[in-house]
């Protein structure tokens, strides 16, 4: 009984097969563009074999000044999927469970869900096992300073002239 019920359950998992691009899909599209931006920086290393999606986030925040301008900061992990490098349609990709996770982080700034040239996005990707907490601490500051050194002058610094 026990082995017919096993055999069932493990029938479960054939029968509903589960793609990566899920958790993608449910993010809200600022995010999805800084991901889109860290796949395409991963992709363009020449040792990389598989195809890489997203598969899950660690930490995500915005944050608005106003006039349509957003800091966007986002950890999230990728993971190799059993289909090569330059796969076009992902959509039947499944994860695979043998290579380590790659943990990036992205900041960058939006207008008006664009993301701006200046200042420079942020993208930083490592083998999660090789993150170390330099590592961490350097991303955290480059970070904060994309966001206090934006350099825009905004209506409430105008002085103006009687």
């Amino acid at each position: 009984m026990a082995a017919l019920l096993l055999w069932l359950f493990s029938l479960s998992f054939l029968a509903f097969p589960s793609y990566a691009q899920e958790d993608y899909d449910s993010l809200p599209e600022p995010y999805k563009k800084g991901v889109d931006m860290a796949l395409e920086k991963l992709n363009s290393h020449a040792s990389i074999l598989h195809h890489f999606l997203f598969f899950k986030s660690v930490e995500k925040s915005e944050f608005e000044p106003g006039f349509d301008v957003k800091f966007i900061y986002h950890n999230f992990y990728l993971k190799a999927t059993k289909c090569q490098k330059g796969t076009v349609d992902s959509s039947r990709c499944k994860f695979r469970n043998d290579r380590p996770l790659i943990d990036c982080v992205t900041c960058y700034k939006t207008f008006i869900g664009e993301i701006e040239e200046q200042p420079n996005p942020y993208v930083h990707c490592v083998h999660r096992q090789a993150l170390t907490e330099d590592m961490r601490t350097s991303r955290a500051k480059r970070c904060n300073d994309l966001t206090y050194n934006s350099g825009n002058p905004t209506l409430l610094l105008s002085t103006g002239k009687n």
